[in-house]
């Protein structure tokens, strides 16, 4: 079955739809400038007792300051972009926490390119771009992917509109939305949560 993430959770209403849509982890936005920032104190608030897997999502963090803001919050596992991604992930990995990589999709050959990632690092295909980690609403070009011959996660535009025909055509290992099941920037809809979660879990 395929894995899921709900990410740019700010409010309780919109964990606790998609703990009871039934994802597989939820994703917190810790980078200044989102519209799906939170602090690290609501960061912890929001996660706490939440079943699923809790990730933060970072910009630029170095690796220390990743490491006290896992432990303020329990976080289970870190999506960094930036000039750290690459000694973050390293010590996300050593540290046993579960390390999503972000790979940006916008150039050919990706960057990084997934199989120069080492082992433990699961890529995360993402159209970012320009200074966006993400969250762009944009899908990139799935035949991309192709060339991908490990588990990676897919994001980048996804929506319960279009996330079956993704599955189908690119065989991704998980999936990964935040601005399509929003009502308005960094506001989830329940209905498009549960909904994605579902045409997922159908794929």
């Amino acid at each position: 079955m395929i894995w899921v993430k709900v990410c740019g959770l700010r409010q309780e209403r919109d964990v606790e739809a998609a703990v009871e849509a039934g994802t597989d982890a939820v994703g917190f936005v810790l980078a200044e400038g989102s519209p799906r920032q939170v602090s690290v104190d609501r960061a912890a608030s929001l996660m706490d007792g939440v079943p699923a897997l809790r990730i933060l999502i970072t910009s630029n963090m170095e690796p220390g300051e990743i490491a006290a803001a896992m432990a303020a919050t329990g976080a289970d596992g870190i999506q960094a972009h930036g000039r750290h991604a690459g000694p973050a992930g390293a010590a996300g990995v050593a540290s046993g926490w579960f390390v999503l990589r972000p790979v940006a999709m916008k150039v050919d050959p990706p960057e990084p390119e997934p199989a120069t990632l080492p082992e433990g690092q699961i890529p995360l295909l993402d159209s970012s771009s320009g200074s966006s980690l993400g969250g762009t609403g944009v899908p990139f070009d799935w035949a991309m992917a192709a060339a991908v011959d490990r588990p990676f996660v897919l994001a980048g535009g996804l929506s319960s509109d279009n996330v079956k025909q993704a599955i189908d055509q690119v065989g991704p290992w998980g999936v990964d939305a935040s601005s399509g099941l929003e009502s308005s920037p960094g506001i989830k809809d329940p209905r498009r949560v549960a909904a994605f979660v579902e045409e997922a879990r159908q794929a």
